[in-house]
């Protein structure tokens, strides 16, 4: 997908009800999201505990979007097999989580889904460029993982233009993703810097008008 084209919309669940996923996504579903971004978390790499296998195996019977697993996790090559397995069609895995950056994207390629590649926003952009090249997906964090409803780091909108000239460089279709702190006010310059794919959490589950109207409203937002 060219960045010209109209950016996907990527609800997080982590803002959303727990007890209530299967209607949080069936909302999200229904007014129009494009994929559903679930943050994997393990209580050591990020200070918080969230979903394992199960949860995204269920959540994959629950909806026909394509899930976006974000795994905020140490070892992550411990753990592609079996989120493919669950159902995971996108893969993340931290640059900073694993010695061996590449052969965990082939495994995540191996077990069938797709990989991609993340960093903190403390990290330098060049760490991840050397794996553009594996990746289907690479993901621009801005905010500090863990936790959602944090403000928008300003600083992410370069890197998001950098990983974007460098996947325009070298021709590489990987879709650019953008996670945290991203409200109505601010997806549109999110786009603008190059993103072809939304995170939104918060935004979408806590709005006074409810995840559906919700959706819609970011859908108009990044489409101007």
């Amino acid at each position: 997908m060219g960045h010209d084209a109209s950016p996907k919309l990527a609800p997080s669940i982590l803002s959303a009800d727990f007890a209530r996923l299967g209607d949080a996504v069936a909302a999200i579903e229904r007014a129009g999201a494009d994929w559903v971004h679930v943050d994997v978390m393990d209580g050591h790499f990020v200070p918080n505990l969230t979903f394992g296998p199960k949860m995204v195996d269920d959540l994959r019977k629950a909806t026909s979007l394509p899930l976006d697993v974000h795994l905020m996790i140490e070892r992550p090559e411990d753990w592609v097999a079996r989120y493919a397995e669950a159902g995971a069609a996108y893969l993340t895995i931290h640059v900073e989580a694993t010695r061996d950056v590449p052969g965990t994207l082939r495994a995540i390629r191996t077990a069938g889904a797709r990989p991609g590649i993340t960093l903190n926003p403390e990290t330098p952009v060049e760490s991840v460029l050397p794996h553009l090249d594996e990746v289907d997906l690479a993901l621009v964090m801005s905010v500090h993982p863990g936790f959602g409803g944090q403000a928008f780091i300003e600083s992410s909108l370069a890197k998001v233009a950098a990983v974007r000239a460098a996947l325009d460089a070298r021709r590489l279709r990987a879709d650019l993703e953008v996670d945290g702190g991203i409200k109505l006010d601010n997806a549109a310059r999110v786009v603008a810097a190059g993103a072809t794919v939304i995170v939104a959490g918060s935004a979408i589950f806590e709005d006074a008008e409810g995840p559906v109207r919700a959706t819609e409203k970011f859908r108009m937002a990044v489409r101007r």
